[in-house]
């Protein structure tokens, strides 16, 4: 035991040599000399900075998710969560808000409508080509401002519209937009979604129902047009306005005069009231809900 004490620090302060040579002329390359506890300490030195240098890159760099994983709190894992919730609800609430402006195009149009359920059963099937003579509607300043309106989440179920909401429309007590002769009924066979009720020029047009006004503008056929969203996925429609006394995005009650009848646009023919009632998308016939 004596003797392998005292070989061992005469075997590390032993000096050796590191020669390279040539595999085939044996021709000497290089050589190292040097004690053997320096070539381990050496070589344990450089073993560490290697191993510092990995640590090093894969903790600052994307390799990290892959060597080391993502390690989340319970509540950033919550958070993120929550985060996956809303992007879809979102995703549900573009989609239905697409429809919804899709639909209000139709119905200035005078084109029935689609649902979100019918939206939903289409999505598989090819999308047919619009029709040639399907008039083109630009997207115009009141558009945008609709736009904006709809994607604010502006609540447009009014307090006292709450209960109707559950039991359809036929509970709804609907204001007369305006008294005169009817010249022209509903004909869903015709394509007519509505009545028209001919009146004196100026004659006052009253808002049938409680609710906001979507559209307030002028169009080329159906002149001054007024379009208002009630409760329960309703809306009601004012054609051939002489002019419009409300804004976009204002809030009017039942009764409530937002217009005047007139003249206007290139399908009306006299002093007259174009009124539509659409529900859920749909058009109703207002005969069935109003006394004109």
């Amino acid at each position: 035991m004596a003797k392998q004490k005292k070989s061992l620090p005469k075997l590390l302060n032993a000096r050796y040599k590191l020669v390279v040579l040539h595999e085939e002329t044996f021709e000497e390359k290089a050589a190292f000399t040097g004690r053997l506890w320096s070539w381990l300490t050496g070589a344990v030195t450089a073993a560490a900075v290697l191993v510092v240098l990995t640590v090093i890159l894969i903790r600052s760099t994307a390799l990290r998710e892959y060597v080391i994983g993502t390690s989340l709190s319970s509540e950033e894992r919550e958070m993120l969560t929550e985060a996956y919730a809303r992007l879809d609800s979102m995703e549900q609430v573009a989609q239905a808000n697409d429809i919804y402006l899709t639909n209000l195009r139709q119905v200035i149009s005078g084109q029935a409508g689609e649902t979100l359920e019918d939206a939903s059963r289409q999505q598989a099937q090819p999308k047919n080509n619009i029709p040639a003579n399907e008039p083109d509607i630009s997207v115009s300043d009141d558009e945008l401002a609709l736009r904006e309106l709809v994607e604010s989440g502006a609540p447009y179920e009014l307090p006292e519209n709450q209960q109707n909401a559950r039991t359809g429309i036929s509970s709804y007590t609907f204001y007369s937009p305006i008294k005169g002769i009817i010249s022209a009924d509903f004909s869903a066979k015709d394509q007519h979604y509505a009545i028209d009720i001919a009146v004196k020029m100026n004659e006052p047009v009253r808002a049938t129902l409680s609710g906001h006004v979507l559209f307030a503008s002028y169009t080329p056929e159906t002149g001054y047009v007024a379009i208002i969203q009630h409760g329960n996925n309703l809306v009601s429609l004012y054609k051939h306005c002489a002019s419009i006394i409300k804004k976009v995005g204002s809030f009017v009650r039942g009764g409530e005069v937002i217009a005047f009848a007139g003249d206007t646009g290139e399908l009306s023919t006299g002093p007259h009231l174009h009124f539509e009632l659409w529900y859920n998308g749909s058009p109703v016939n207002p005969n069935d809900y109003i006394a004109f």
